[in-house]
């Protein structure tokens, strides 16, 4: 259950983060309209009414690769003469 209602919040922060920042824009086209709704002895009977009609705009990501030339450091490894050898073991 908690799972659950984090994952919500952090959905809800997302689409208000992408709502704030320009990313999705949504517009309303057509209003919502109730059904008629008229009871009789026979029963309850509903007419008419409309959903709402939005137009949703959202930005792109494109990603791509591309060459680059990188500079790196280079590390030189030598192995000590036979002399410091003798002088260590020495000690």
């Amino acid at each position: 259950m908690r799972a659950a209602l984090l994952l919500l919040i952090v959905a809800v922060v997302v689409i208000v983060i992408a709502v704030a920042s320009g990313f999705v824009n949504i517009n309303q086209m057509r209003g919502a309209q109730a059904p008629q709704v008229s009871a009789s002895a026979n029963g309850v009977t509903a007419t008419g009414g409309q959903a709402p009609a939005f137009e949703v705009e959202t930005g792109s990501i494109k990603v791509g690769t591309k060459d680059a030339r990188v500079k790196l450091p280079s590390v030189e490894v030598s192995r000590p003469e036979q002399n410091e050898v003798a002088t260590n073991n020495a000690m």
